[in-house]
């Protein structure tokens, strides 16, 4: 899972990035510290198969990852090819989904690019410049697909869309606040527009407001209120806070999140938000070598999270040996559930559950 960080210079993007992957991109109080999108893997935690490793006494766990791209401030223009911006656009169409970094804090040491602080000018700059990329698309496909429409009348229905589209585009708002019928939005989803691409909006809340006022301030409100239109998440963090934690070690981490009164890191809570903003679940699989997290879409057949671990095991899938965490978890081994019948064979149209503990039977 590829997920994009973006947002105006000096919001706390590569800070946030550096933390949260550790990974060392530039930081600095300047716009365009970050040209290449530098790219950080992280690893999902997932207490499972820490549980799971001790049953089956395994000699390693493998976490399920997401890869961060940190892309370099977009500022207005972008589109036109400001700022570089056409290169960091493209970037931006490679990932899954955005991370749009929004400055909710105020820091007379940092400047910022527009001269104040205005979340909703932030977030408005940023997705305008998505939606005239957009717009210059869907332009294009217009005319491509009026001319074929003479000997294909069967694109009719996709010229109806796009040009819903495009009026939507026209007013400033983004593909992602529209509604389609799953059989359009299949169509959509080919177009690649950026504008349609899932958002988490991230809002950069001071120390002191996170601590004492669980990050809630008049501008995360504002974010707040806008992400609602989008059906889009809003995740509230401290970057400075996220990049404390990310010098400590696991049991001081805790310990650092219990003295200040959090309940998670704010990479945490980006990473659940990821989950649930792209509807994605975890399969797990487990053995004497290891335990290891699959991540799969919901409502995906168990051939096609077979395919996950190795094509061939897609292809001979027989059937699919499976148990809910809970119910191992409970009985504390595979043959004890056995004997209280939780242990299920499924064939190609089981749908695979989040925390279900699979093993595969095939033959190619």
């Amino acid at each position: 899972m590829k997920l994009g960080i973006v947002g105006l210079p000096n919001v706390g993007k590569s800070t946030l990035f550096n933390a949260i992957t550790k990974a060392g991109a530039e930081s600095a109080n300047y716009p365009f510290c970050t040209i290449e999108p530098n790219v950080g893997v992280v690893s999902v935690p997932d207490e499972r198969l820490e549980v799971l490793q001790k049953i089956y006494d395994s000699k390693k766990i493998v976490h399920t990852a997401i890869e961060f791209y940190d892309i370099a401030g977009l500022v207005k223009g972008a589109s036109k090819g400001e700022g570089l911006g056409n290169q960091f656009l493209g970037h931006i169409r490679e990932v899954a989904a955005i991370i749009h970094v929004v400055r909710c804090f105020e820091d007379e040491n940092v400047v910022h690019v527009d001269g104040e602080i205005g979340p909703l000018k932030d977030i408005e700059t940023i997705n305008l410049e998505l939606i005239f990329s957009d717009e210059e698309l869907i332009d294009r496909r217009i005319t491509k697909t009026r001319k074929a429409l003479k000997g294909d009348k069967s694109l009719q229905r996709e010229l109806s869309i796009l040009e819903r589209i495009k009026a939507t585009l026209e007013q400033g708002i983004s593909v992602r606040a529209m509604e389609f019928s799953d059989e359009e939005w299949a169509f959509v989803k080919t177009l690649q527009l950026l504008s349609a691409k899932p958002i988490i909006y991230c809002a950069n809340v001071s120390e002191d407001d996170l601590v004492e006022n669980g990050g809630e301030n008049k501008y995360v409100k504002e974010v707040r209120n806008f992400a609602k239109t989008e059906g889009a998440e809003v995740v509230v963090i401290s970057a400075k806070i996220e990049q404390e934690i990310a010098e400590l070690d696991d049991k001081e981490k805790y310990a650092f999140l219990e003295e200040l009164g959090l309940k998670e890191s704010g990479l945490d809570k980006l990473i659940r938000s990821s989950y649930h903003l792209l509807d994605l679940i975890s399969f797990l699989t487990a053995g004497p070598q290891e335990v290891r997290a699959w991540t799969i879409k919901r409502g995906t057949k168990a051939p096609k999270a077979a395919g996950k671990i190795h094509s061939d095991i897609e292809r001979g899938f027989i059937r699919a040996e499976t148990i809910a965490y809970e119910d191992l978890k409970e009985h504390g081994t595979m043959s004890a559930a056995k004997e209280k019948g939780l242990v299920r064979l499924e064939g190609k149209e089981y749908v695979v559950k989040d925390g279900d503990v699979i093993l595969f039977r095939f033959n190619v």
